[in-house]
């Protein structure tokens, strides 16, 4: 097998993270969906509002972020050496690594580790590597219940859909229909159940509190993994991975290779961009934090399952590993003209948004997401919002032309251009081929063409297109200027 940087390139991943080809098809249904739209505009708004609220308090921000994207960059150059390290001081301090390929590999890993415990149910914090992979629909397979305690993650899971958002995967439902699911799915829910957002938090709660003292296992992501300590952490905003954190007797993480942090310095700048670039706060409320395994304290079985999955794949291209920086604080999306009108479920994929947009293509095969590049207007507007600086923009250009250059069937539009520079490339085509548009003169009115026969009509449809000149410049040329071999 291959290796970059001391690491084997896994196969491409093989879990829920197939892309979607179809985004343009995807998105006009979304936009169909008025209330979609309208749930999406007010959500990502208040978002932007808190985020730009406490981003204007801290005097050294561009200074964070350049800090954060050095250290992105200086890990990512020397990945295999920070995650030995990880590695040695995670089995040091008791607890037990694995390593996996692609979401196969996990899968198997996980499914095991938790039928050797006997449990049938499992708690679950942190869930995008593991939605990454299918690692429910692997569990449910083997017999054993995943329960999610995320409150939108609930949420999602209750109404058998997907989450459309890094931050907030319920962002795209409204109280009331959070409140129709609840009474819908959740036995044990009040009879007398309000769409008041206290009183839905409420019936989470108590619905998840009797889960979390009974849980014998956990699974859950992490945030960060400090190298030099073995230490991993979760930040959150709703107690409930503190909850599964600390009371089961197992505990499984399954990590991105991408989440390590080689130092505690290092981590202290991420927690400073972190909140307030996805949550709008100055401080995570809940930061857990953990070392292997301590005797009588917390689970006394801790495993770390580091998940490659394309990622070394993607580490290897050198415009395209940018895409690795991220730390999932879901910014872009939220600034993102195309997603806050189609939502996530129209890119097909457990990363939404400009970030979906190029890391899903690079984790799973552009050829697979040959659409995802695309769906994007190159406004700029998430590089500026980027907490790490992410150069988005120019990775979508990066993965169009890979698009272009992996295509092996040509396209109407590649027959189209070939056309043109055949004709332009001799004087007489492209002198005949001027004289020939002004016939397009009989098409007009009132200076525009506001129809053409197809496939022409692809452009009218939407636009009119400008009528031709009554003369061509080279007669013009040779009526002026004298010159008859013009």
């Amino acid at each position: 097998m291959k290796t970059y940087l001391g690491l084997p390139t896994a196969p491409r991943g093989v879990g829920a993270l197939r892309g979607s080809q179809t985004f343009p098809v995807a998105a006009r249904e979304a936009l169909a969906n008025t209330q979609l739209r309208k749930n999406l505009g007010h959500a990502t708004r208040t978002i932007r509002d808190k985020r730009a609220a406490v981003v204007g308090e801290v005097p050294d921000w561009e200074e964070l972020r350049l800090a954060g994207a050095a250290i992105k960059r200086a890990t990512m150059a020397s990945l295999d050496v920070h995650l030995e390290r990880l590695e040695r001081e995670v089995t040091a301090r008791g607890g037990t690594v694995h390593w996996a390929n692609d979401a196969n590999d996990a899968n198997r890993i996980v499914t095991s580790l938790v039928r050797a415990t006997g449990a049938t149910e499992v708690v679950k914090v942190k869930s995008m590597a593991t939605q990454e992979i299918g690692l429910n629909e692997a569990l449910e397979e083997a017999g054993i219940a995943a329960v999610e305690t995320d409150l939108a993650e609930l949420i999602v899971q209750l109404g058998h859909d997907k989450p459309s958002h890094i931050l907030v995967p319920a962002i795209h439902r409204n109280r009331s229909e959070i409140r129709e699911i609840f009474q819908r799915e959740m036995a044990d829910a009040p009879a007398d159940l309000t769409d008041e957002p206290r009183r839905l938090a409420m019936a989470a709660r108590a619905h998840l509190r009797r889960r979390f003292l009974t849980a014998r296992v956990a699974v859950s992501g992490a945030n960060f993994a400090v190298a030099e300590t073995g230490t991993l952490a979760v930040v959150e905003s709703e107690g409930n991975g503190r909850m599964c954190l600390t009371l089961p007797q197992t505990l499984i993480t399954v990590m991105g290779i991408e989440k390590i942090v080689p130092t505690w310095d290092d981590l202290g700048v991420f927690l400073q961009l972190l909140p307030r670039s996805s949550t709008g706060e100055r401080m995570n409320p809940y930061t857990s934090m953990w070392a292997g395994v301590t005797p009588g304290d917390g689970p006394q079985e801790f495993h770390l399952v580091l998940l490659d999955n394309g990622r070394t794949a993607t580490l290897a291209d050198e415009v395209g590993r940018e895409a690795l920086h991220c730390i999932r604080c879901s910014a872009c999306l939220n600034v993102c003209p195309v997603y806050e009108r189609t939502g996530g479920h129209a890119y097909g994929s457990v990363y939404p948004g400009p970030i979906g947009a190029v890391l899903s293509p690079q984790l799973t095969g552009v050829a697979d997401n040959a659409t995802l590049p695309y769906a994007s207007s190159l406004c700029g507007a998430c590089f500026d919002a980027c907490p790490v600086r992410i150069d988005i923009p120019q990775l979508l250009v990066h993965l169009r032309a890979r698009v272009v250059e992996e295509k092996r069937m040509p396209t109407a539009e590649s027959v189209a251009m070939a056309a043109a520079g055949w004709v332009m490339s001799s004087p007489k085509l492209f002198a005949g081929a001027g004289r020939a548009a002004r016939g397009g003169r009989i098409l007009g009115r009132r200076g525009r063409i506001r129809s053409l026969p197809p496939p022409l009509s692809a452009w009218t449809a939407t636009r009119d297109a400008p009528l031709p000149p009554r003369e061509t410049f080279r007669s013009w040329w040779r009526r002026t200027s004298g010159n008859a071999d013009a």
